[in-house]
């Protein structure tokens, strides 16, 4: 893995792996990542996989190839399909943007489901203690205290080939700006990055 790879595995990579840690996927399970074509959701793909679980991932038209190509069991374009209204559900439901529906998400899970949410809002907070307290469905929240050894285990998949940073585009760091304009687009696949000359 050269610099520009391994730059991407401390965002996206520490949050994927710690979220879908504390959510215990298990092999076997239906696992469906919502905001699955970008740096967190592309190593969350490829992370699920390596735990056994069967993969949906859900983003726009364009990521959808990409997603196949990382391990994604199937896909669903958002723009086209709800998840939550389909009628399909899930043992874990890995919302890495946070922008579908709370009310929905939890009932689109199994009894003893895990809703993972990688960008809660406050109200998210509240509701997701009430719904963990008075089912047995979890609801767990963004993961904090990356250490050492959670880099280290990312570490020992990549060296396995069981997975790799996605990267759509590198701009020099002179066109940072211009990289920010475009991750602002929605439409980055995976990482982008910023090169810097030595």
């Amino acid at each position: 893995m050269g610099y520009e790879e391994a730059g991407c595995l401390p965002v996206g990579g520490l949050e994927a792996w710690r979220l879908l840690r504390r959510g215990n996927v298990q092999s076997g399970e239906r696992v469906l990542i919502n905001g699955a074509g970008g740096s967190i959701g592309t190593f969350a793909v490829q992370i699920a996989k390596n735990y056994g679980a069967e993969v949906t991932g859900v983003d726009s038209a364009g990521k959808l190839d990409m997603l196949r190509s990382i391990g994604a069991d199937k896909i669903i374009d958002y723009t086209r399909e709800d998840f939550t209204k389909n009628g399909e559900t899930y043992d874990v439901i890995f919302d890495v943007i946070g922008k579908s529906s709370f009310s929905r998400s939890v009932r689109s899970l199994n009894e003893n489901g895990r809703y993972l949410l990688g960008n809660p809002r406050l109200s998210h907070m509240v509701l997701g203690r009430w719904v963990s307290w008075r089912s047995s469905k979890k609801v767990i929240f963004g993961a904090t205290g990356q250490t050492i050894e959670d880099l280290l285990s990312l570490k020992e998949l990549v060296e396995a080939g069981k997975i790799k940073s996605v990267i759509d585009r590198r701009y020099p760091l002179e066109q940072m700006a211009e990289a920010h304009q475009y991750v602002d687009t929605g439409d980055k696949k995976g990482n982008v990055v910023i090169t810097v000359e030595t």
